[in-house]
């Protein structure tokens, strides 16, 4: 219980006076600054959280809130759910700007036309595998033919519509970090001494990485709607030729 001591446990047996060496594991820089007191430039394990709350804002600033909660609560009876830390609930964008599906899979939820919707709403109660019932509409909105066991696919998610939320989301989560442009924090980083002033250089970094995920995101959704016509002409290519 000594606070100024480190107790490592060992995995195999060590001959006395060997080297020890600890792992840190795949962490970004977030869990590394928090248990170990660094960060790592370019962590390819980085990521940004879009919290739910933020994806609620957005809903309400396009739907009115009876429809936000609808399409949140029939997002939950398909059996989805973001990530949830200290009742917390987020979405990871990951070090690449590629979103959590199940983010994908909201956003499509709230955007769907109330026809589809409702189509959706009764398809869950006829379906016996949750999973597959958004699946369902994507292949009839799609005109795809569905294998046996169909996978959801991100690139099915990425509508037009889906892509500009992807956008407002991630302006939104930008202006978080108030009016100075990307580029001044990463010259306030490069001049910052990472050993006089170590608070400041490690928020930088963190600060940086994420607002770099943030225009990954970006370029990300502004390709998805590209990756979803390319999707919809190759899968009708298919079912013309099994017809």
């Amino acid at each position: 219980d000594d606070p100024t001591v480190m107790e490592m446990i060992i995995v195999k047996d060590v001959k006395v006076g060997a080297e020890v060496f600890n792992t840190y594991g795949s962490l970004g820089n977030a869990a590394l600054l928090h248990r170990y007191g660094f960060t790592e430039p370019d962590n390819p394990y980085d990521i940004v959280n879009i919290d739910l709350e933020l994806v609620l804002q957005w809903s309400s600033s396009m739907f009115s809130g009876r429809h936000s909660r609808a399409r949140l609560s029939l997002f939950r009876r398909l059996d989805y759910s973001g990530c949830v830390s200290q009742n917390s609930e987020y979405f990871e964008i990951s070090y690449d700007g590629e979103p959590q599906v199940e983010l994908l899979i909201l956003l499509y939820i709230m955007l769907l036309p109330e026809e589809a919707y409702r189509q959706l709403d009764l398809t869950i109660s006829t379906v016996g595998n949750l999973n597959k019932s958004i699946s369902v509409i994507l292949a009839k909105k799609c005109n795809i033919v569905m294998d046996e066991a169909p996978e959801m696919s991100k690139d099915l998610l990425l509508t037009k519509n889906v892509c500009d939320a992807l956008l407002s989301l991630a302006d939104i989560r930008e202006s978080l970090y108030g009016s100075n442009a990307v580029d001044d924090d990463i010259g306030a980083l490069r001049r910052c001494c990472h050993i006089r002033e170590r608070k400041l250089y490690h928020s930088l970094m963190l600060r940086v990485s994420e607002r770099r995920i943030l225009e990954k995101l970006k370029i990300y959704a502004a390709a998805g709607a590209r990756l979803f016509r390319t999707a919809k002409r190759a899968s009708m290519r298919k079912k013309l030729k099994r017809t």
